[in-house]
Formats: C-alpha cells, sequence, structure tokens
C-alpha cells in the first residue's frame, strides 16, 4: 500500500509543468527580425517559414509576400516569385522595388510581353539619368528583343549601347535588331563599333556580311563571311553562311566545301546537308546527294527545298510515284515556288496526266509573269528616280531555291 502510494506522488510530480518553461508567442517584430536574419544569412527555407507565420498575424502586411518573392526567385522559381509579388503590390502598391523585381521574375521566367507591361510604365516615373531607369531601359530592349519584336528593341539597345559602350552583347543585339528590322546601314555603323571592341568578332563579320548580302552587295559580304570564318573557323553558321554565299553565285565545289566544314563542327546541321546535298547535284553527284538529303529529311521534314531535291532524284531514276510523293510536298511547303510546278507539270506529262500537268505549267507561267511584272516596276521606279537612286531599292529581289537558279525553260504544253 505504502509502495503504490510513492508511485503514485512520484508520476504526479513527474507529470507537473517546469516553472518557468513555457515560451512566450512570438511577436510580429521578432518573427520580421528573424525572417530577415535567416534571410540575410541565405537560410530560405527559414526565412519563408517565418514570413509566412508573420502572416498568419498580420495577413494584410504587404512585406512578407514581397520578400516570399525574393525567395523564390532566388531558388529560381520564377512563376512562385511573380505571384507572390503581385500580391505585395496589391496590398502595397507604392512598396520599393516590387514593381522592378516583378519584371526581372516574369523576365526571367521567360514571360517577355508581361515584363514589358511593367517596365515600359516604370520607365516612365524612373529620373531619366538614375541607374535603375538605366537597367529598366536594357531589360525593355531585352525583353522587345526576346518577342522578336526588332524596330521596337532598336531604341532601347541603342541608348543601353550609348550608356555602355564597350558592351561586346550589347552591341551585338543591337546590331541583330537592326538586320532583322531591316535596317541595313545601320548594321553596318554598329560593326564598326564592335570592331572598335573586338577586332576579331566572327559574328560582327557575319552581321556585316548578312547586311551587305541583303543590300545586294555580293562581293562585300563574300568578303565578310570569309572575314568570320577565318577570325574563327569553329563559329555557328560562319561556313554556312560563306557557303551559302557562293552556292547563290553558282560556286559550287568551293561551296561544296564550306557546307562540308559546317557539318565537322555541326554533324546535325540540315541546312548545311541540303545545300551540300544540291550542290552534288549541280556538279552531277546525285549519288552523293542522295544519303544526305535522306537525312536532312529525318533530321528536319519541314524544309521544302529537301522534298524538291528528292522530287528532282526520283524523277530522274525513273520512280514516278516516289517523285510525285516529294514533289507534291514541296508544293505544300511552297505553293509559290515556279521550279515546283514545273517539274510537277512535266512528271504528270510523264505519267500520262495531261490535264493535272496543264494546270501546274499554267501555274508555273503565271508565276513566271508577276516576276517579270514585279521585276518591269522595280526597273521603271528606278529610271524614274533618276541616275542617283538608291541601287539597292531598285534591284529585283532574288529569292534562290536549290535546283532552281535560273529560271525553268516554258515547257511546250501536252
Amino acid at each position: 500500500m505504502i509502495r503504490g502510494l510513492a508511485i503514485i506522488i512520484a508520476l504526479c510530480c513527474f507529470l507537473q509543468p517546469i516553472s518557468g518553461s513555457a515560451q512566450p508567442a512570438p511577436t510580429p517584430a521578432s518573427l520580421r527580425q528573424s525572417a530577415l536574419a535567416f534571410e540575410q544569412q541565405g537560410q530560405n527555407n527559414d526565412a519563408a517559414r517565418q514570413w509566412r507565420a508573420l502572416l498568419k498575424l498580420r495577413p494584410g502586411d504587404p512585406e512578407p509576400y514581397a520578400h516570399l518573392g525574393l525567395i523564390a526567385a532566388r531558388e529560381g522559381q520564377y512563376q512562385e516569385a511573380a505571384a507572390d509579388y503581385r500580391k505585395a503590390l496589391a496590398l502595397g502598391p507604392k512598396l520599393p522595388n516590387v514593381e522592378l523585381n516583378l519584371g526581372l521574375a516574369l523576365f526571367k521566367g521567360g514571360e517577355m510581353k508581361q515584363a514589358a507591361e511593367v517596365f515600359s510604365p516604370l520607365l516612365q516615373q524612373l529620373p531619366p539619368a538614375s541607374a535603375q531607369a538605366r537597367q529598366v531601359n536594357l531589360l525593355m530592349g531585352m525583353a522587345c528583343y526576346g518577342m522578336a519584336q526588332y524596330t521596337e528593341a532598336v531604341p532601347y539597345l541603342k541608348r543601353a549601347a550609348e550608356q555602355d559602350p564597350q558592351s561586346l552583347p550589347l552591341l551585338l543585339a543591337l546590331a541583330h535588331s537592326y538586320l532583322w528590322s531591316r535596317q541595313f546601314k545601320d548594321v553596318l555603323n554598329v560593326y564598326q563599333q564592335i570592331l572598335a571592341v573586338d577586332p576579331d568578332s566572327a559574328e560582327a563579320d557575319m552581321l556585316a556580311g548578312e547586311a551587305l548580302d541583303e543590300m545586294k552587295d555580293n562581293e562585300g559580304s563574300t568578303r565578310m563571311f570569309r572575314a568570320a570564318v577565318k577570325a574563327n573557323p569553329k563559329e555557328p553558321n560562319a561556313h554556312f553562311g560563306l557557303g551559302y554565299l557562293l552556292w547563290t553565285q553558282k560556286q559550287y565545289p568551293e561551296a561544296a566545301n564550306e557546307f562540308q566544314a559546317e557539318l565537322a563542327n555541326d554533324p546535325n546541321h540540315a541546312q548545311a546537308m541540303l545545300y551540300l546535298a544540291d550542290s552534288q547535284i549541280q556538279m552531277n553527284h546525285s549519288d552523293l546527294a542522295r544519303p544526305l538529303l535522306e537525312k536532312a529529311e529525318s533530321l528536319d521534314p519541314s524544309l521544302p527545298l529537301v522534298h524538291l531535291d528528292l522530287g528532282i532524284l526520283e524523277t530522274d531514276a525513273g520512280d514516278h510515284a516516289a517523285a510525285l510523293r516529294e514533289l507534291e510536298q514541296a508544293e505544300k511547303l511552297m505553293p509559290d515556288d515556279v521550279n515546283v510546278h514545273w517539274r510537277l507539270g512535266r512528271l504528270y506529262r510523264a505519267m500520262g496526266r495531261k490535264e493535272e500537268a496543264r494546270v501546274e505549267f499554267d501555274k508555273a507561267s503565271k508565276l513566271n509573269k508577276a516576276a517579270d511584272e514585279d521585276l518591269y516596276k522595280k526597273i521603271a521606279n528606278g529610271a524614274a528616280r533618276g541616275p542617283h537612286a538608291n541601287a539597292s531599292s531598285s534591284s529585283p529581289s532574288e529569292a534562290v531555291s536549290p535546283s532552281t537558279a535560273a529560271t525553268p525553260p516554258a515547257d511546250p504544253q501536252p
């Protein structure tokens, strides 16, 4: 009996709370200080836990959402970061830097349109000479660039390049924007700026070459691509660009060498395979062309010229069914190509399908007539402007496709 009583008393003593052991409930101020301390130490999970605890006490406080967004962005969780930044702005529109951080999260998450929608009004609010305005201006330019809105990107990138004239990536982005918005003379101006920063920039040589090609300066564009290849033989697309220019000039042996050099750098370069194959066809090496075309087709079946050249080879081999399949696919992908209709017409005629052949020859004839009329108008307009008119604006455009360096002759009607 006494022993049992002693056990009960001992258990009661054990179950009694220890005096002074109860922890006081955290206050909003202590949670905030703790969260900031964890952030400074890079302990993001602990910091986020403290900010969420603070939100339970103060659900209308925008600061925790702003910091949760910052933590998510640091972890690369940009969608979650943007959502938290938006909540912070909804509760406290005047919080400093949250709009910029929202734009950055959208930008880094690939949401260029939404990022631009944040940056554009923000840029109008900032003092033009401030460091933050410079940052937002650059981000706005790169957002437009990322959306392929190159004309819109130019003024932002130009301003950024004026503020940082030694930035090679920035100058290259500006040059690309000028090129893709067809402001070719400006490309050449930026090219000179790039040379002052990096005289051996193969990418800059290529940009200048593309601009000169668009301006119908074949000699100048070829010279620039040769310079690019010399500056960096491993530069992506340098050999291909030079090869393509040589191919358009019907210099097929040298063009083939350049396409082979591009394939040595990138064995899966589908376009280099295609144009190497066409060069082989032009040099009467059809046996070398076929495996290249078949591999190019497997890499990118959307390339229309692959189907045209395969159709030509199948026609020459006498396989009318295979030739028709390839040429019909080429016609779907480039319905306005004269050579496709002309070759389809000849194939239909050889197959005894005279009415279908007549339709294809008629299409080819109309396309040729339209091209001739367009050329006549351009020549007439150039003559009307006088001898000092810009040569590039009055020159006929040259859309060349494999095996169509010359317009096919008018085929007799079946």
